[in-house]
C-alpha cells in the first residue's frame, strides 16, 4: 500500500518577502514572553529550532500555514529568507500542533544538561531570553523532592512557585500532593499552597513552624483541613474505581449504538419518550470515552 505525505521530503529556502500570512500578528504580540523568547533564541543560536511551514501559491509565494512569530522575529532581526516546510495539503493543523510543549521539570533537566556539556550559563541564559539567576536556579529547582514525586509531574505544565511549595513538606506527603494534583489536573500554586497547609503537623519539613494564610482564622484553617481530607478520600476513590467505571461506560455505549442500530427499535423508543432517544444519541455520539 502507498502511503502519501502531506510534505516535501527536504525543506527549501524562500525569501521572506514572500510569504503571505494566513492571521494577522498584534503588535501587542511583540510585548510577550513566547515572542521575546523567539527572538532571543534567533539572536542567540541564529537559526530557527523549528521550520517555519508553507503551502506554495502561484507566483512563486507561499501561505504560511504555521510559524507567523517566527517569521516577524526573523524580520526584526533584519533576516531576509527562511528555511520552510512545504505542505502538499492547505491546512493549519501543522504537526507543531501536535508537539506536547516542555514541562518545566523536563526544561529544567535539559538546562542542567546543557550546563553539564559545557554551555555557558549566561549563553543559555540569553538564548531563552531569562535572567541569569533563573537559569541557575535549575540548579537547585529539583532539590528537596523526591523521586517518586518528580516522576509524577515531569510532564506536566507545573508551576515553579508550586515546586518551591512541595518543598515544605515531606516525601510521603510529597507524594501524596502529586498524586492529587494529577487527578485534579491543577498544578497551580494556590491549589498546591492549600495542599501544603492542610497538611498534618508530623508531615511538615519544619512542624515547629507555624502554617499562616492572610485573613484566615486557625478555626477557619482546620475546617478546611477537614474539608481537604475528605475530597483526598473522594479522589483516591476515583481514582480506585476509573478504569472499571470507564469499561462499564464503554460496554454501555457499544450496546446503545448497536441498538439504536435497529430502526424498529429507534422508531419505538422515539415513539414513546424522545427525550430518552436524544439521550441515548448523545451518549452513542460522545467522543469523551475514546481519549
Amino acid at each position: 500500500m502507498k502511503i502519501r505525505t502531506n510534505f516535501e521530503g527536504e525543506t527549501i529556502t524562500v525569501n521572506l518577502d514572500r510569504l503571505l500570512p494566513t492571521r494577522l500578528v498584534a503588535p501587542a504580540i511583540k510585548d510577550t514572553a513566547p515572542y521575546k523568547a523567539i527572538v532571543a533564541s534567533i539572536r542567540e543560536l541564529g537559526v530557527l529550532v523549528e521550520d517555519i511551514v508553507v503551502f506554495p501559491q502561484k507566483g512563486g509565494k507561499y501561505l504560511i500555514l504555521d510559524g507567523h512569530l517566527r517569521v516577524e522575529a526573523l524580520r526584526e532581526l533584519g533576516r531576509t529568507e527562511v528555511q520552510c516546510l512545504v505542505s502538499t495539503v492547505y491546512d493549519c493543523f501543522t504537526p507543531n500542533h501536535r508537539i506536547s510543549r516542555i514541562a518545566p521539570i523536563q526544561a529544567s533537566r535539559m538546562i542542567l544538561k546543557a550546563m553539564d556539556a559545557g554551555v555557558r550559563e549566561a549563553r543559555i541564559a540569553s538564548a531563552l531570553d531569562r535572567s541569569l539567576s533563573t537559569v541557575r536556579g535549575n540548579r537547585s529547582l529539583l532539590f528537596g523532592i523526591c523521586p517518586e514525586a518528580v516522576d509524577l509531574l515531569k510532564d506536566k505544565q507545573v508551576a515553579l512557585d508550586t515546586l518551591a511549595l512541595m518543598k515544605k513538606v515531606k516525601a510521603t506527603r510529597q507524594i501524596e500532593i502529586a498524586e492529587m494534583m494529577v487527578a485534579a489536573d491543577n498544578y497551580t500554586a494556590p491549589y498546591a499552597r492549600a495542599l501544603v497547609l492542610t497538611t498534618v503537623k508530623e508531615l511538615l519539613v519544619d512542624p515547629e513552624n507555624p502554617r499562616r494564610l492572610p485573613g484566615v482564622k486557625p478555626e477557619d484553617l482546620a475546617k478546611m483541613e477537614h474539608e481537604l481530607r475528605v475530597l483526598e478520600k473522594d479522589f483516591r476513590l476515583l481514582d480506585e474505581t476509573y478504569n472499571e467505571n470507564v469499561m462499564s461506560l464503554t460496554i454501555a455505549r457499544g450496546y446503545l449504538r448497536e441498538l439504536l442500530k435497529n430502526g424498529r427499535v429507534a422508531r419505538y423508543v422515539g415513539q414513546r419518550s424522545k427525550e430518552v432517544l436524544s439521550e441515548f444519541q448523545r451518549i452513542v455520539e460522545s467522543a469523551a470515552l475514546d481519549a
